[in-house]
C-alpha cells in the first residue's frame, strides 16, 4: 500500500528544501516514483537542481504559468522524455504581500487578477495539458488552506483564491473522473515555510494552531508528503474531489480550547 514504483510525477513549485512542494517531491521519491521539477527563472533553478539531483532527477524544465508559450513548450519537453504522466504536483499561488496587511475590501482590481490567475487559473491550465499525457489515468494534487472557509488575519485575497482553487478541484475532479484522473487538494495548517513567513504574523498563528489542535501539533513536511503519497498511488484509487486536512485537527475546532480562551 502507498508504493509509487514506476509512476512518474512533475512536482510544480519547489522553491527550496522548507517547501511543502519538496517534502511531498522526497516523500514520492522515497516511494519509488520518478521524478520532473519545474522552475521560473535562474534564482530558482539554482535551488531546485540541488535538490531535484538529490533524488535521481535530472529533468528540470522551465515554466511560467502566466505564459502560454511557455507552459506549452514545457509540456512539450515534458512530452518528449515521457511517454506516460501518472501524477501532478501543483504548488503554485501568489499575491502582493502588501495587499495581505490592510483590509480585503481594499484589494486592487490588478492584484485580484492576477493572484486569481496564479493561485487557481494555473491549476486547471495545468489540469488540460497534464490529462492527455496520463493514458493510464492519474493524480492531480494542488495545496490549499484554511483561510478559504474561515476567515483568517492577514490571509485577505489569497482565502478567496484558495476557495476559488477547492472549487476547481470538485470541477475537475468530475471533468476528468471518467478519464481515470483523480483530482484533490491537501490543505495543511501553518507550515514555516517561505511562503508563510510572508503573512504578517505567522509565528503567532503556528504557536496558536499548535496549542488548540486536537493533536497539540502543526502539519510537518513527512505528513504532508505521506498524504500525498496515499492520494497519488493505488491506495487513493477511489479518493477524488477532497480537500484533505492535514493540520493536526484545528479544522474541526469552533474555539481555541478553554485553558486558552481570554
Amino acid at each position: 500500500m502507498g508504493s509509487m514504483s514506476g509512476k512518474r510525477v512533475l512536482v510544480m513549485g519547489v522553491a527550496n528544501a522548507h517547501s511543502i512542494a519538496w517534502g511531498i517531491a522526497k516523500a514520492m521519491a522515497d516511494a519509488g516514483a520518478e521524478l520532473a521539477f519545474t522552475y521560473q527563472g535562474e534564482q530558482l533553478l539554482k535551488r531546485v537542481r540541488p535538490l531535484a539531483e538529490s533524488v535521481g532527477s535530472t529533468l528540470l524544465i522551465p515554466a511560467d504559468v502566466t505564459d502560454s508559450d511557455a507552459m506549452d513548450a514545457a509540456f512539450e519537453t515534458l512530452a518528449s522524455h515521457w511517454d506516460r504522466l501518472d501524477c501532478v504536483v501543483h504548488a503554485i499561488a501568489f499575491t502582493d504581500k502588501d495587499e495581505m496587511v490592510g483590509r480585503f475590501v481594499d484589494t486592487s482590481r490588478s492584484n485580484f487578477s492576477n493572484s486569481l490567475e496564479i493561485s487557481c487559473y494555473s491549476f486547471i491550465d495545468v489540469a488540460r495539458r497534464a490529462a492527455p499525457l496520463m493514458t493510464e489515468g492519474g493524480t492531480l494534487l494542488t495545496l490549499t488552506f484554511q483561510g478559504s472557509a474561515r476567515v483568517t488575519p492577514h490571509y485577505n485575497l489569497m482565502g478567496v483564491a484558495k476557495a476559488a482553487l477547492e472549487s476547481a478541484v470538485r470541477y475537475l475532479a468530475a471533468d476528468l473522473g471518467p478519464d481515470g484522473i483523480r483530482v484533490n487538494a491537501i490543505s495543511p495548517g501553518p507550515m514555516k515555510t517561505l511562503a508563510g513567513a510572508a503573512i504578517r504574523g505567522a509565528r503567532r498563528t503556528f504557536r496558536h494552531t499548535e496549542e488548540n489542535a486536537p493533536l497539540r501539533a502543526n502539519a510537518t513536511l513527512d505528513a504532508v508528503g505521506g498524504t500525498a503519497v496515499y492520494l497519488a498511488s493505488d491506495a487513493g484509487a477511489c479518493t477524488s474531489g477532497e480537500i484533505l486536512h492535514v493540520d493536526g485537527g484545528y479544522h474541526v475546532m469552533g474555539m481555541p480550547h478553554v485553558d486558552n480562551l481570554t
